[in-house]
C-alpha cells in the first residue's frame, strides 16, 4: 500500500510504502467502542462522596411526638425527604478502572489509523521542522494542507517548538509516535504524522493484525486476495488478453448460469417405480 507524502508547503512530495496489516487494516466498530470506553471509565477519579443519614451531624432527637400533632410522622431531621438530611443512594469512592487487553488497545489503533488512510483524513508529511516558535508557523502549515477541523499532530519524538507553537490553538494537539491512543485519534479529524513517525508506528505494531487486508480501488473496498484473484476469475488469457465470456455468446452464458442455478433434476427411483408397477399390474392379471 502507498501513502502520499507532502510538505510543509502542502506541495506534493512522493509516496512511501506502508504495511499492509498497520494501515490496510479492516474497520472495527465494536472493538473501537470497547477501546474507548475503557480510556474514558479510566480517566475517572471515583472520589465523589455524599453523606448518608447516618453520616449528617445532627439528627438525634425525635423532632415531634409521634401522635396528636396532626402532622406526619417522623424520627428524624436528618431523612432523606428533609431539608439538609442525608443523601439517599449517593455516590460513595469507587473504582472505575477497566482492564482492556492490549492486543485489543493495539487493534484498535490500527482500525482507527486504516479508516484515516482511507477516508483521505490521515496526512503524511516529509517533516514538521518548524525554526521559530509561533503560532501562526502552526497555522500556516495547517492552512497550506487545508485542515480546518481537529488535527491530530504526531511526530517521532517529542518536538519542543510544535508543542510551544499549537499551545494557543485549541483543535490542535500534538503527541509522539510511542503514546498515541486510540481516544486521542477518534477525536481528531484529521491526523498529521512524519514520514518518521509512519516508520516508527510500522516498528512497533508492525504484525499485530494477521488477518487479510482491506485497499480502496475503484470499485470500492477489496481484500489483496480479491485483488490478486479478478484475473483468475475472469479468465484472461495473458497471450490474447480476453476473456472466455467474450468467446461465448449470452444465450450461451444465460444457459450455464440458470444451469448452476436449478441444475436438471435425476431421480432414479422414478425409472423403478415404473418397472414395479408394471410387475404389481402384471401379478393381478394373472
Amino acid at each position: 500500500m502507498k501513502l502520499n507524502i507532502k510538505n510543509i508547503q502542502g506541495n506534493d512530495s512522493g509516496q512511501i510504502d506502508v504495511r499492509d496489516d498497520v494501515f490496510a487494516v479492516p474497520e472495527n466498530a465494536d472493538l473501537v467502542h470497547q477501546v474507548v470506553v475503557g480510556h474514558l471509565a479510566n480517566r475517572r477519579q471515583g472520589t465523589a462522596k455524599t453523606k448518608t443519614r447516618s453520616e449528617v451531624s445532627g439528627g438525634g432527637a425525635k423532632p415531634r411526638p409521634q401522635k396528636s400533632t396532626g402532622r406526619s410522622r417522623q424520627g428524624s431531621i436528618r431523612s432523606p425527604i428533609w431539608v439538609g438530611g442525608g443523601r439517599a443512594f449517593g455516590p460513595s469512592p469507587r473504582s472505575y478502572k477497566k482492564r482492556t487487553p492490549k492486543r485489543m488497545r493495539r487493534l484498535a489503533i490500527l482500525s482507527v489509523l486504516s479508516d484515516k488512510a482511507r477516508t483521505g483524513h490521515l496526512v503524511v508529511l516529509d517533516n514538521l521542522d518548524i525554526d521559530d516558535v509561533k503560532t501562526k508557523s502552526v497555522k500556516r502549515i495547517l492552512n497550506s494542507l487545508g485542515l480546518k477541523k481537529s488535527t491530530l499532530m504526531v511526530t517521532n519524538g517529542p518536538n519542543a517548538n510544535l508543542i510551544r507553537s499549537s499551545k494557543n490553538l485549541d483543535q490542535v494537539k500534538t503527541l509522539p509516535v510511542n503514546v498515541i491512543n486510540t481516544l486521542d485519534l477518534i477525536n481528531s479529524f484529521y491526523v498529521v504524522i512524519t514520514e518518521d513517525a509512519v516508520r516508527k508506528v510500522e516498528e512497533i505494531w508492525g504484525g499485530v493484525y494477521r488477518g487479510e487486508a482491506f485497499l480502496i480501488s475503484e470499485g470500492g473496498i477489496s481484500t489483496l486476495e480479491e485483488n490478486a484473484s479478478d484475473i483468475d476469475e475472469l479468465g484472461v488469457d495473458d497471450d490474447k488478453g480476453e476473456g472466455i465470456s467474450s468467446l461465448l455468446t449470452d444465450v450461451q452464458l444465460i444457459e450455464i448460469v440458470k444451469s448452476q442455478i436449478d441444475p436438471p433434476f435425476h431421480d432414479d427411483r422414478e425409472a423403478g417405480g415404473h418397472e414395479i408397477g408394471e410387475l404389481m399390474d402384471e401379478g393381478e392379471r394373472a
